[in-house]
């Protein structure tokens, strides 16, 4: 299996490479009116309007300003394209399948992870893009953006 990993506030994480589309660096996030608390905001990618997941609040970490030294990690998570903004970008890791523990034994709070590997230099928790938005924020996020989308055609 493949992964990209990635940093966020000291803590590794991995996604899977085949979900992941490109990483660049951060730029303006626009505000999303009407989006669940999960969506940070929303930016443009090459014309298309993708939500930026907000993995410090999931993962309950202090809220910060964005910083021009993180970058976005742009993903596939299910049927939608998203941002996750991150510290950095560390590189692509192969790992054996069994090399990755289930993550319910050893995480109480697991949701929104799928798995943990130990690779050089320590843990690395598997994240789970599919899990990150529950049915109805992914609903409310499609209902924000599309109205966010006519609310520009007509500025």
């Amino acid at each position: 299996m493949d992964f990209v990993i990635v940093e966020l506030e000291g803590q590794r994480y991995g996604l899977r490479a085949d979900a992941v589309r490109e990483v660049v660096r951060a730029g303006t996030i626009t505000h999303l009116p009407n989006a669940p608390a999960a969506v940070e905001g929303v930016i443009n990618v090459r014309g298309a309007l993708v939500a930026v997941l907000d993995l410090r609040g999931r993962f309950g970490l202090a809220e910060r300003p964005l910083d021009p030294s993180e970058y976005f990690v742009l993903a596939r998570a299910g049927d939608r394209d998203v941002a996750l903004r991150v510290d950095g970008a560390i590189g692509l890791v192969a790992v054996e399948s069994a090399a990755v523990d289930r993550a319910e034994p050893i995480l109480r709070r697991s949701r929104y992870i799928a798995g943990v590997v130990k690779i050089d230099g320590g843990l690395v928790l598997i994240h789970d893009l599919e899990s990150f938005l529950s049915e109805a924020e992914a609903a409310t996020v499609d209902e924000a953006l599309a109205a966010h989308a006519v609310a520009g055609a007509v500025a």
